[in-house]
């Protein structure tokens, strides 16, 4: 597989998943292994994932072991979308995932309202404000910042793919919980798993995992086991297995 420019090949172990990556544009984090491990494909082969902002493809990639099904990924900058593409030849993965270099908002189109059973996103966090601080790179403020989308958007496009008890994963920020609820009850989308993740044991959760189901009942929230990142000054064990497997 022929590199461009500062790119390099990382790989997921636990999955055998290698990915291109690069510094000066973009490089998976451990949301994106967390995303993926917490989400729970259909295992059809009659099934359709679609995963929004999907950034390099590292998520849809790493997912590609959970289902038989088909994964599409949606990927707004051509440079990403590229690397994604490239990924997925590089792992052989070419009939069962799909790359599209699209604004989310055009979702619907591509794949039909009410068509897909599962939505998996790594929205961008924070508020596009005009007293951000924002990356100097172009590439990580838009995966960062909701400069080119934002949360209702995001949501709401989820909800129009998703059929009537599909589901919903996300990856997304503590602090904003409440305003994420109350988009995803307008949308139609009921949260039913909460995971939080600390950074370390004594630190607050910086970061959490979201399960929603569309047309769900309002009732059976669960609240997952809280997962920390770093013990003891290296990776904890759950962390090293998402990493690592077994």
């Amino acid at each position: 597989m022929k590199l461009k420019g500062d790119e390099r090949i990382d790989q997921l172990y636990s999955q055998d998943i290698k990915i291109i990556q690069s510094p000066s544009v973009f490089s998976f984090s451990l949301d994106a292994v967390m995303l993926a491990n917490f989400a729970e494909p259909k295992i059809s082969k009659n099934s359709l994932l679609v995963d929004l902002c999907a950034g390099n493809g590292a998520v849809g990639l790493f997912l590609s072991h959970k289902t038989h099904g088909k994964i599409a990924e949606v990927e707004i900058q051509p440079k990403l979308s590229d690397m994604a593409n490239r990924s997925v030849l590089l792992n052989g993965l070419e009939d069962q995932v799909t790359v599209y270099n699209d604004d989310l908002s055009q979702a619907s189109q591509i794949f039909g309202k009410d068509s897909v059973d599962v939505v998996t996103v790594n929205p961008p966090y924070f508020s596009n404000l005009s007293t951000s601080k924002k990356n100097p790179n172009e590439y990580l403020a838009i995966a960062r910042h909701e400069i080119k989308t934002d949360l209702r958007s995001v949501i709401q496009t989820s909800s129009d793919l998703l059929k009537t008890g599909g589901k919903l994963y996300m990856v997304y920020r503590p602090d904003r919980l409440h305003e994420l609820m109350n988009v995803m009850t307008h949308f139609r989308l009921a949260i039913k798993r909460i995971q939080f993740i600390y950074p370390k044991v004594d630190r607050k959760s910086n970061m959490m995992l979201v399960s929603a189901i569309k047309d769900g009942k309002e009732t059976g929230l669960n609240i997952d086991y809280p997962i920390t990142v770093y013990q003891n000054g290296e990776y904890s064990k759950e962390v090293k297995k998402m990493l690592y497997g077994e």
